[in-house]
C-alpha cells in the first residue's frame, strides 16, 4: 500500500522507523527486533539506509520482510550520496522486484572520507537530483522527503530551506517527514512558513524517544534540535538512572504526541531505534487515542 494512500485516509496514524545492522552479525538481533514491532501492526514501517550506503544491502531486505510477514506497509530509504545513476537504477529495480513501491529519497549523511572528497563529481549533490531520477524511471512510486523545522544544518535560513523544499516537492514529492524535534511549537510554526510558501503535501512529524541520557548529545549533533528547557530538566533529573529515564523519555514523546494529535495533525512518525520495548509502550499509551 502507498504511504499517500494511507495519509489520506481520515483517522489518526502512527508509523516506526527501524535500521538494518551494520554487519552480517547483527541481522538476526534487528530481525527480532524488527518483527516485535511490525508485530504492534503500525500504520506503515521505514527502513532505513546507512550512512554513505553503508548497509544499504540489508535495507530492503528487511522492508521486503516487514511487507512479506506482517502486512505491514514499508518504505525503504534510498540515499544518493556519492552514488551513480547506474547504482540508484539497480536500486530502484531491486525495491520493484521486492514490491516495495515506497520510497524515502534522501542524500544521506556524510562518511569522513565523503566530507573530504569533491562534490563537484558528484553525479547526485541533493536530494532534488535523486527524487528526479526516482521520479523519471519509476513513475508510479510514492515518493517522501525530509525536511528540516530547525532548518537544515547546511542552509543559511529557514527562508532558504523552504526554497530548496519547495523544489523537492516540486520534483515529485508525495509526502515530508521531518527530522526530530522536542518542541511542538517549532513544528506549527513551521508548518505555518511552508503552507505559506505553497507546500501543501501532507507532513509527517518525527519523533525521538529519548531514553538515555547519551542520546541527547547525539541529537543535538544530527539534526542541531533545540532542547526545551523542560526536557533539559527530565535529563538533569532523571538522566542518572537508565530506567528512571527510559520511563521519562517514553512519556515525553507520547506526551508531545498527544499535543500533536490535539492540534489537528494526524499522522506522526516514531523514531523507535530498534526498541520494541518502547514502541509498544507508546502504542499502548495512545491505544484509545488511535482508537
Amino acid at each position: 500500500m502507498k504511504i499517500s494512500d494511507i495519509l489520506k485516509q481520515d483517522k489518526k496514524t502512527l508509523s516506526f522507523e527501524v535500521f538494518p545492522p551494520k554487519t552480517s552479525t547483527g541481522l538476526e538481533s534487528v530481525r527480532f527486533a524488527v518483527e516485535e514491532i511490525a508485530r504492534l501492526k503500525p500504520s506503515f514501517m521505514s527502513v532505513t539506509y546507512g550512512a554513505g550506503g553503508g548497509t544499504s544491502r540489508y535495507t530492503l531486505d528487511i522492508a521486503k520482510d516487514i511487507k512479506d510477514s506482517s502486512a505491514v506497509p514499508t518504505i525503504a530509504h534510498l540515499t544518493c550520496v556519492s552514488s551513480t545513476k547506474e547504482t540508484v537504477r539497480e536500486q530502484i529495480e531491486q525495491m520493484k522486484a521486492c514490491g516495495i513501491e515506497n520510497v524515502l529519497a534522501l542524500r544521506g549523511d556524510l562518511t569522513p572520507e565523503l566530507e573530504q572528497s569533491d562534490r563537484n563529481n558528484w553525479v547526485f549533490s541533493h536530494a532534488v537530483d535523486l527524487i528526479r531520477e526516482i521520479r523519471e524511471s519509476e513513475a508510479d512510486f510514492c515518493i517522501g522527503g525530509a525536511c528540516y523545522p530547525e532548518v537544515h544544518p547546511e542552509s543559511e535560513n529557514q527562508k532558504e530551506d523552504i526554497k530548496y523544499l519547495k523544489e523537492k516537492v516540486d520534483a515529485g514529492c508525495s509526502f515530508l517527514t521531518t527530522q526530530m524535534f522536542f518542541d511542538n511549537n517549532l513544528l506549527y510554526n513551521f508548518l505555518y512558513k511552508i503552507r505559506e510558501a505553497g507546500i501543501t503535501v501532507p507532513v509527517i512529524p518525527g519523533v525521538m524517544p529519548i531514553t538515555n541520557a547519551n542520546q541527547v548529545e547525539r541529537a543535538i549533533k544530527l539534526s542541531g534540535s533545540f532542547m526545551p528547557q523542560r526536557f533539559k530538566n527530565l535529563v538533569d533529573q532523571f538522566g542518572y538512572s537508565p530506567e528512571a529515564m527510559k520511563q521519562a523519555g517514553i512519556v515525553y514523546a507520547t506526551d508531545q504526541i498527544i499535543d500533536l494529535f490535539a492540534n489537528g495533525i494526524k499522522n506522526v512518525h516514531v523514531y523507535s531505534m530498534n526498541k520494541p520495548e518502547v514502541a509498544e509502550k507508546i502504542m499502548d499509551n495512545l491505544s484509545n487515542i488511535l482508537g
